[in-house]
């Protein structure tokens, strides 16, 4: 069977529109087109002392809400549950951001909701004039979020016993409109999309469906500088805090590099990374024992990476990740973990090796039943289990948190050194199919937040 992965959701619904969505009514042939894509994307592991371990290592009841990874690799395994799930009647949640205890969530909606780590439960809000929160970015105590009119909000906030929050200014500054006679550069013209902060310099960076970044310096609130950077809509924006370097992406298909001219506010173009015309959607960075990786996801569903080499600074692709059915359209990175969410409403939990140029999927969590339209993710340390807090957003209009615990490799008990050479292809996990009821078609033709 020839796989198409440019294929849409949209076009997906319409193919099964007349499907009944339990999974013990899908039709034969449905399942039959599911088990072909599962073994062309995963080699994974025949049964094995592993699949043995598996069994050992699960949830010694029904009950236990902890899940194994279902995925069968050399790697250590992984367990995950969906701690929170969170549904109210505000739109859909565009953006995520975590810091000092809390997680904060962006909607159609004008209050910017406040979730205490790590059992979810909100312990505030922030209420503006103005809604559409599509970015939201969080360092220290300060917040930073766009909305609706094109304006940037700063707020200082505290976290104590109670969860308190000051605006602090709005970029532009209203003074700027009154004296400065430019005006036209001090404010984007269409959604901005997306923000990074340069710790070192006290610079905000956004990005902006005018096709703009802009960069703001915090300490007195001016636009130092203005810039066109793609043909098409910004749809992500990360800063190297090493080296200042900035990166964008957008819907005309290119990942491209910024460089702050030394001692000015200029910036100029360093390099452009594309590999196919399709929408890049996602970025995140991912630094580590002096490598530097940057991961790209675009609507074809892969996940594109590069390495920044160490003798010319350069960046060389390095390959691809595979396993997401649609469009991925939020990334996130913590040293060597990659957290991936899709179009195809699952988030996928990727593992990159010493060398860095393989990657495993250690997990797949498939607990919404929309897109998952953006994700953040923290550390979490418990003695000697490592683990991660996992938040999620989705177009089912629910926002989840998910604890994950990676097992360390001395609880590994048995010798993989026959097992590498014995692989084959085999069904990765059984996933339920959840089809996006008709509106998220309609929602895909509209919102160009998203697509072009």
């Amino acid at each position: 069977m020839e796989y198409h992965p440019k294929r849409s959701l949209s076009n997906f619904i319409h193919e099964e529109r007349n499907a009944v969505l339990s999974p013990t009514n899908i039709s034969m042939e449905f399942l039959e087109e599911k088990r072909e894509l599962d073994l062309q994307f995963s080699p994974a592991m025949p049964s094995s002392p592993l699949a043995t371990m598996h069994k050992l290592m699960a949830p010694p009841s029904p009950e236990s809400p902890w899940k194994l990874s279902p995925l069968q690799t050399p790697s250590p395994s992984l367990l995950y549950h969906c701690i929170a799930s969170l549904h109210r009647h505000e739109g859909n949640i565009y953006s995520i951001a975590v810091s000092k205890g809390v997680a904060f969530t962006g909607s159609e909606s004008n209050r910017i909701r406040v979730w205490r780590q790590p059992d979810g439960m909100e312990t505030g809000y922030l209420k503006t004039n103005c809604g559409d929160v599509r970015a939201i970015l969080a360092h220290g105590n300060m917040l930073f979020t766009s909305h609706k009119d094109h304006k940037i909000r700063l707020w200082n906030f505290t976290v104590s016993d109670s969860f308190r929050s000051e605006k602090v200014a709005s970029l532009p500054r209203r003074s700027s409109f009154l004296f400065l006679p430019r005006t036209n550069t001090q404010q984007h013209k269409d959604c901005v999309s997306c923000m990074a902060y340069y710790h070192a310099e006290g610079l905000l960076y956004t990005g902006s469906h005018d096709k703009s970044v802009k960069a703001w310096r915090i300490s007195d609130k001016e636009c130092v500088d203005s810039f066109v950077a793609h043909e098409g809509n910004i749809n992500a924006i990360v800063v190297n805090q090493d080296d200042g370097c900035v990166f964008t992406c957008s819907s005309d298909g290119s990942t491209k590099i910024w460089r702050r001219v030394y001692r000015e506010n200029s910036h100029t173009l360093t390099m452009t990374l594309k590999l196919q015309p399709s929408p890049v959607n996602a970025l995140a960075l991912s630094t580590s024992f002096n490598h530097c990786f940057v991961y790209s996801g675009s609507s074809d569903g892969t996940i594109n990476f590069w390495e920044k080499e160490r003798v010319s600074c350069r960046f060389s692709h390095g390959g691809f990740l595979q396993g997401h059915r649609f469009a991925v359209l939020c990334l996130a990175a913590i040293e060597k973990w990659i957290f991936s969410g899709s179009e195809d409403t699952t988030i996928r939990i990727w593992r990159r090796d010493e060398r860095g140029c393989y990657h495993e999927c250690l997990a797949v969590l498939d607990g919404h039943r929309g897109p998952v339209r953006c994700l953040a993710a923290c550390l979490e340390m418990e003695k000697v289990v490592m683990g991660f807090l996992v938040y999620s957003a989705s177009l089912d209009q629910t926002f989840k948190v998910w604890r994950v615990k990676v097992l360390p490799d001395e609880n590994m008990c048995f010798d993989y050194l026959d097992q590498t050479d014995s692989r084959t292809n085999i069904t990765e996990y059984d996933i339920s199919p959840v089809l996006s009821p008709a509106s998220w078609e309609e929602k895909n033709l509209q919102d160009d937040c998203f697509y072009q």
